[in-house]
């Protein structure tokens, strides 16, 4: 265990938390306390709002040349690529995924600083608006929120936190950030590399701690101008509501419970069905399924279901479990005893609702928050375990018949971020990838995304998208300017 690190960043000084409270952070491998963070509060909170309003109302960067803002996200893009060996390790250690993991999140977390720097920097300088005459003048500008709050979960907590913060000093903003009190390390030494890189102070602000009070306190603050949220539903309808009270902007991306469809002619030949087993497996049980796009619904043609489940079974058992640096670990731990004891709850439900456990539903022996990839068969949409998230290496098996059922099944959800088709019938996938409401959809793949696509879900899924333009326009305003180059009286009024 280290000695207490100052983690909340306010004004361009790192500092402990006014009341000298602290926080351990728990190793999910073997359950001890390997450091120990500054655990802030609502003064902290106030004190980092204050500095991040200061610096846009009275600072340089919302003024910034673009350019300028440019360069300085590659900046932080190549201190990234310098440092991948080192926060890689660090993402793998707080949120127990695999190395190989840790370092891919880096290069993600890469390609999203240079993504906006080059989509900010390539844009024109506002949308001319025809207004009929040529005396008018009139275009639409865009300028920054102002103050953001950026609340990241615990998963990715690298990738979600580079999400909100390469696009909103993109356009402009400046921010307080408040990452998972769970795993916040890796945050905290991205903050690092942002002042490393030039970034004016009071740009950018962290505040290590809870949810229920800096996040809270974020959401209801009335200097904050715009507030984004990744987590769970119950979490973000909070922040929502406490938003409402100042009428901020709000983005939100709240998980999913996503299909992976399968017909039978997907698995026609040998290769075709390696292919979609082996798929499944990586959409059901990457991170330990704490992934908000997993694809923890299998939803595959009757006829093929036998042979397919029993190989994904099998394979399914042979799943290396262990701490995520270790030679040939293919899998980590959960990140928490919660998060365990909440895996364990759903399978415990679904067995008792008439699931048929084919894989799993057990903790391994030894320490740590590990559990077994569980695959779980004979599933219906009437269980606990196929209508809600489980953020945990559990996957469902349902079945169909026909294609208007593969599509009913799998928009039969109140969420609606992502989802998958596999088939060989290209007249098929375009059918059913524009049938269903999800906000990404797959076709005979699952899980890749690009920093150029706009990511975000339907119904419960959230509010408003990340990436692609779409992601730098949450962090704008779009402002329309009039000009008139022949003014004259109207004589509207006769006096």
């Amino acid at each position: 265990m280290s000695a207490p690190q100052q983690t909340i960043h306010v004004g361009g000084e790192w500092r402990s938390a006014v009341s000298g409270a602290t926080r351990e952070i728990i190793d999910p491998v073997d359950a001890d306390v390997f450091a120990v963070v500054s655990e802030g509060g609502i003064t902290d909170t106030d004190d980092a709002v204050a500095a991040a309003r200061a610096a846009f109302d009275d600072g340089t960067w919302p003024r910034t040349p673009v350019a300028e803002r440019a360069a300085l996200l590659r900046r932080v893009a190549a201190l990234l690529e310098r440092d991948r060996e080192r926060i890689g390790a660090l993402e793998s250690r707080d949120a127990g995924k695999t190395l190989e993991e840790g370092r891919v999140d880096v290069d993600c977390v890469r390609d999203a600083f240079v993504y906006f720097a080059d989509l900010v920097v390539n844009e024109s300088g506002g949308r001319v608006v025809d207004a009929g005459s040529d005396e008018i003048h009139s275009i639409v500008v865009h300028e920054p929120v102002g103050v953001c709050a950026l609340i990241t979960p615990w998963n990715y907590p690298l990738l979600q936190a580079s999400w909100k913060i390469a696009p909103a000093l993109a356009a402009g903003n400046t921010f307080v950030i408040k990452p998972s009190e769970i795993t916040p390390l890796t945050t905290v030494a991205l903050m690092g590399l942002l002042m490393e890189a030039g970034l004016p102070q009071g740009v950018a602000n962290i505040v290590t701690g809870a949810g229920d009070t800096v996040g809270a306190r974020l959401a209801e603050h009335p200097d904050v101008d715009l507030v984004s949220f990744t987590g769970g539903l119950a979490s973000g309808t909070k922040v929502a509501r406490a938003a409402a009270e100042t009428v901020k902007k709000v983005a939100l991306e709240l998980g999913g419970k996503n299909p992976n469809v399968v017909f039978a002619d997907a698995c026609a030949t040998d290769e075709g069905f390696d292919t979609a087993v082996d798929q499944a497996l990586n959409a059901a049980f990457i991170h330990s399924g704490q992934v908000c796009s997993a694809g923890s619904r299998l939803i595959v043609e009757e006829p093929l279901r036998e042979r397919f489940v029993a190989e994904l079974a099998r394979r399914a058992e042979m799943i290396r479990l262990g701490r995520g640096t270790d030679p040939g670990v293919e899998c980590g731990p959960l990140v928490s005893a919660q998060q365990l004891a909440k895996t364990e709850d759903f399978v415990a439900s679904a067995l008792a609702e008439g699931a048929v456990l084919r894989a799993g539903g057990e903790r391994p022996d030894g320490p740590g928050y590990f559990y077994r990839p569980t695959v779980l068969d004979r599933c219906d949409r009437r269980m606990r375990v196929v209508r809600e998230e489980v953020f945990g290496p559990v996957l469902t098996v349902e079945t169909f018949r026909t294609e208007d059922e593969a599509v009913t099944l799998a928009n039969d959800t109140e969420y609606g971020l992502a989802g998958a088709v596999w088939t060989a019938d290209a007249g098929r996938a375009r059918r059913v990838a524009g049938r269903l409401r999800h906000g990404t959809v797959w076709i005979n793949d699952f899980h890749p995304y690009l920093p150029q696509a706009e990511w975000g879900g339907f119904g419960k899924s959230g509010i408003g998208r990340e990436l692609g333009p779409t992601g730098l326009a949450e962090y704008r305003e779009a402002k329309h300017i009039y000009q008139n180059l022949a003014p004259r009286p109207v004589r509207w009024f006769a006096g």
